[in-house]
């Protein structure tokens, strides 16, 4: 389900992350493609709920710093562990690719933390991202964290699109994944969901299933996967022998 008012206040939102100064309702009805009475109510509505204000007469909205903190109490409650922040951004660094760690919502894998590549073409991902928990190997890092018994129930839901030729259609594929991935010691893609991608994906085993994956073009990852789960083993040991925290596959 689509519920356009909602998307449209996130997409204000994101709307100022970008800009990061003032707009006027005309600017942010020509900006979006919004009609203006529209604009008119979305923003008194979010004005008068005190998201967003005037920082000087007619200069334009901006958003209240109750955003962030309204942010930082819900991410207080639930949050990523520093520890799985911290081997992210490493690896982003010793890898020069893309890494992020990743959490179930629904029947995706959702990134909640994002370290990304410097390099000019690279995997552009944000947190919040979301991707198929099928059809990548972060989220079948995820689903190799449940029960056999859990993962049916699972498969129930998926809808089991062919994104690529290379995209699992069936639950029985996925399980064949997950079984050589058993074997092999890590989770690996090539390009299921996203084109020309490539990753390798490791389960983190703390309070909720999440998962770990680096990921960048075909061309760079695709015959170094060996080599890039190799250091993401090695990283993930260094960070202790907490196994409330770390498991390592296979």
């Amino acid at each position: 389900m689509y519920v356009k008012q909602a998307a449209n206040v996130l997409e204000l939102l994101e709307y100022f992350a970008r800009r990061q100064t003032p707009a006027r309702l005309a600017e942010i009805a020509d900006d979006l493609g919004w009609p203006r009475s529209s604009t008119f109510n979305i923003v008194s509505t979010i004005v008068e709920k005190g998201f967003l204000y005037e920082p000087q007469a007619r200069s334009g909205y901006y958003p209240t710093p109750r955003w962030l903190a309204l942010a930082q109490e819900v991410s207080h409650a639930e949050p990523v562990p520093e520890q799985f922040i911290q081997l992210a951004n490493d690896l982003a660094r010793e890898t020069g690719e893309t890494a992020a760690i990743s959490t179930v919502a629904g029947t995706r894998a959702m990134f909640v933390h994002v370290a990304e590549s410097n390099q000019s073409v690279r995997y552009f991902a944000q947190v919040g991202d979301r991707v198929p928990i099928q059809a990548s190997s972060a989220g079948r890092a995820l689903l190799e964290q449940l029960s056999p018994a859990e993962r049916q129930v699972w498969y129930r839901k998926i809808r089991f699109d062919a994104y690529s030729p290379t995209s699992p259609t069936s639950a029985q594929a996925v399980e064949q994944e997950l079984t050589a991935a058993k074997i092999r010691g890590y989770q690996q893609s090539n390009a299921e969901y996203t084109p020309d991608l490539a990753g390798v994906a490791l389960p983190l085993r703390g309070p909720r299933p999440l998962s770990i994956v680096v990921v960048g073009p075909v061309s760079r990852c695709l015959e170094k996967r060996p080599e890039t789960a190799a250091l993401m083993k090695k990283r993930i040991e260094e960070l202790g022998n907490n196994q409330s925290w770390f498991a390592a596959p296979g």
